[in-house]
Parts: structure tokens; sequence; C-alpha cells
């Protein structure tokens, strides 16, 4: 049985997703976006849930929702994470899922830090805000998107604030996380150094 573990930290829109969901397929592992826990329990929040309780029976289902990607999700998400109780009920699941056999790619903010820090590999992936504001607005349909640069910018700002100085687990590169900056990277080249720092302690 093989257990091997790569925790991807970073903030919004710096390509953590783009990259884990890159390695997972090369290298035939599970992947987890573990921000879509949250963003489904804060999908269900807005609906009306107890968010304790929505992060306490949630399901692979729930994860499948189509509307988990929009802004306003993102936004949900980052209001339910900042609540200890919801972390604490959400743990255990990426738990599992992290060395579960033939190992497993989880993406999220604390990642290397709280969930796994006995991971195998930690990657901490960032950008400039800008940068990561303006492919946020991109995803979102450029002018054609329902908020202008600008409130996206800000946005990404306001919840590098939250997630930064939230009490519980904030958002920060673990001690022993390669650092990967991709304002000025290609995709291509980002994976590929992902790759390498992977290559460097895989088992072969």
């Amino acid at each position: 049985m093989m257990h091997f573990t790569i925790a991807i930290d970073g903030p919004a829109a710096a390509g953590k997703g783009t990259i884990a969901r890159a390695l997972a397929a090369r290298l035939g592992m599970a992947h987890l976006d573990t921000g879509l826990l949250y963003r489904a329990v804060g999908a269900l929040v807005a609906e009306g849930a107890d968010p304790v309780a929505a992060a306490q029976g949630l399901s692979e289902g729930d994860l499948t929702r189509g509307d988990l990607r929009s802004l306003s999700a993102g936004e949900a998400a980052s209001r339910v994470a900042a609540m200890p109780p919801v972390r604490a009920a959400l743990v255990d699941f990426q738990r599992r899922f992290a060395r579960r056999e033939g190992g497993a790619v989880l993406d999220g903010r604390d990642i290397g830090t709280v969930i796994c820090p006995d991971a195998e590999v930690k990657l901490f992936v960032t950008a400039d805000a800008e940068t990561r504001a303006r492919r946020r607005w991109l995803e979102a349909g450029g002018e054609a998107a329902p908020e202008p640069f600008a409130t996206v910018l800000h946005q990404v700002c306001a919840r590098d604030e939250r997630d930064m100085n939230r009490p519980d687990a904030p958002l920060r590169p673990a001690d022993d996380a390669l650092i990967l900056d991709t304002t000025r990277l290609s995709i291509e080249d980002a994976v590929a150094h992902a790759m390498r720092a992977v290559s460097d302690r895989k088992p072969k």
C-alpha cells in the first residue's frame, strides 16, 4: 500500500488548483480541491443551513454542485472557513482522503500546515494580487463578467486579508514548503517546476 501526499497551498487564483489537477493526472493520484468543501458549506449556509451542521453532514455529492466556482461561492467559502467549528468538522474528511492508497494531491490553504503537516511534498503557490485578480476576472468573463476588474481586485485583497489573519489555521507557507511564484510563469512551466519537486521526493 503506497501512501504519498502532496500538499499544495496558496491564495485565491494563484494556480494551485490547476497545478494540483495536473500533478494528480500525471502521477495517477486522487485529487481533492479542499476549497470545494468550504464552497459547498457556504452554498448550503446561503440556503439557510447551519454552518457546523452543514460541514458535519457534507457528502462527496455536495462537491458536484454546479454553482461552486462562482465568485459569490468563493466569498461564502472564505467566511465559513474562518469559523473554527466548521474547519474542525472537515479535518477528518481531508486527512482520510490524503492517506488513501495510491497517493493523493490536496490543494487548499492549510494543507501543509494543519491538515497534512507530514505530507511528503509541500508546495506554496502564489502570485501578486493584481495577476490573481485578473485571472479570476477573466475566468468570470472579462469585460462580460458580472463585476468590474476593480471590484474583483478588491475582493481578492479582502480575501487575502481574511485568510492570512484568521485566528484558526491562517494562510501561510509551511516551514518546509517550496515557494512557487506563478506571476510570470505559464501553466506548463509552473507544472514542470512542481513535477520536479515531486520527483525529488517520490519513491522510485
